[in-house]
């Protein structure tokens, strides 16, 4: 008995966190291979997911967000708000966008994890074949 009420506790709690995405990733730059930045995902009250930049690991060009084009022109990159509007939709987190700081452009975004300390997020134009994907690793 003490068996399978343990085996099905590591069931619902590895359950749990099959989809956790919350918390804060380390971001790595596609041409250097180097960590880049650490970014904070979070729940608003609006029930969806967002990411903010809470640590540069890299010297950018430009303290702020000069290319943005939105209201995130010339914000600050700390504290600014790169993923918007993710909904948990099955195993995956999707319908919202994400915003490169380094040239301010935005794009549909996906986000996916398999538990692990490894996030698969990936921006796309239009549909999901046209874009490009990271693997951000889970800051302990």
């Amino acid at each position: 008995m003490k068996k399978l009420l343990f085996a099905s506790l590591m069931l619902f709690f590895s359950a749990v966190s099959y989809a956790q995405i919350e918390g804060k990733w380390k971001t790595i730059d596609d041409e250097t291979g180097k960590p880049k930045s650490i970014v904070e995902i979070f729940k608003k009250s609006d029930g969806k997911y967002y990411g903010k930049i809470v640590q540069l690991l890299a010297k950018p060009e430009n303290e702020n967000c000069v290319k943005c084009t939105d209201d995130r022109k010339n914000k600050p990159l700390i504290g600014l708000e790169i993923i918007r509007g993710l909904k948990k939709d099955g195993n995956e987190f999707s319908g919202g966008h994400i915003t490169d700081p380094k040239n301010g452009k935005t794009y549909k975004c996906t986000v996916k994890t398999d538990g692990s300390d490894k996030l698969d997020v990936r921006g796309y134009i239009g549909f999901s074949l046209i874009g490009r994907s990271q693997t951000w690793h889970k800051v302990k």
